[in-house]
């Protein structure tokens, strides 16, 4: 039986072998798929154990995804662009592929939400990791303004440089920030620590879209927040790990999975719903 597994450290809270039972379950594919949580450092050594012993595929989550970056044979073009690499897959010709399907798992959550992104203003907070592997997928929307914001506004100003020619982004310091945005994303992990990004109050109005990338059981603290402050659209990033998890499946696999009745039943098992 062909073998997957998800890469991180810690990794034990996962969804992804739930999620990706489900997919195979729905797509009549027989897979397994595990957890592995090597050292930091043998992380390297661990990935080539696991291919050399057979496996077929694999996610790389926190904090392996620049390591993978180095690691594999070649990259698809959103993995170069990303700087990071997510979801591996041992080609038929033995080569190691890297790719990077967070931001299409981001893009394809906000569209199932009905959120337009074509001709809109985002704000995007953050300008790590997260941010980096969203920035694509979400210029190729063809927004009319992407403005990025970071606490260290050096890093903000340098991810803007580097994607600038796919599209008008543009790095803000939060004290910057004015205007009417469509839609904000919050790529910080910030909500982990339930803290929040120091983003001014008045940007939030009732139109808004409020996208958090990190979930829970409950509404993270940025959405909380944002509901306080008048926001009647706000999402957390359960939706965006369904669906990254169907792109990365689609890679391995050849075939898409579909994410509804999955994320239904991903909410049940967290107890969302």
């Amino acid at each position: 039986m062909d073998r997957y597994l998800v890469f991180g450290h810690p990794v034990r809270h996962s969804k992804s072998p739930f999620i990706h039972t489900l997919f195979a379950r729905q797509t009549q594919q027989e897979l397994e798929y595990g957890l592995a949580e090597p050292a930091v450092d043998e992380f390297a050594q661990a990935l080539r154990t696991f291919f050399d012993q057979g496996g077929k595929g694999c996610n790389v989550t926190v904090p392996f995804k620049e390591q993978a970056f180095t690691l594999v044979d070649c990259l698809s073009p959103r993995a170069k662009r990303a700087g990071a690499v997510n979801t591996i897959k041992l080609t038929d010709d033995g080569v190691l592929l890297g790719d990077n399907t967070d931001g299409a798992g981001l893009v394809a959550d906000l569209k199932s939400h009905g959120v337009t992104l074509a001709d809109s203003r985002i704000l995007l907070l953050g300008a790590g990791g997260a941010a980096r592997g969203a920035l694509a997928p979400l210029l190729a929307e063809l927004p009319s303004e992407l403005v990025i914001a970071n606490r260290t506004h050096t890093k903000a100003q340098q991810l803007a440089a580097e994607f600038h020619d796919l599209g008008p982004v543009i790095a803000q310091t939060y004290e910057q920030l004015a205007g009417s945005f469509d839609l904000v994303i919050n790529s910080t992990s910030a909500s982990l620590q339930g803290e929040l990004p120091p983003l001014a109050p008045a940007l939030i109005h009732s139109d808004i879209a409020i996208y958090d990338m990190m979930y829970g059981a409950s509404d993270t603290a940025f959405i909380s927040w944002a509901k306080q402050h008048g926001a009647r659209q706000t999402m957390d990033g359960l939706g965006m790990l369904v669906e990254q998890a169907a792109e990365a499946f689609t890679v391995w696999r050849g075939i898409r999975p579909g994410t509804k009745q999955v994320l239904r039943e991903l909410k049940r098992n967290l107890g969302v719903i």
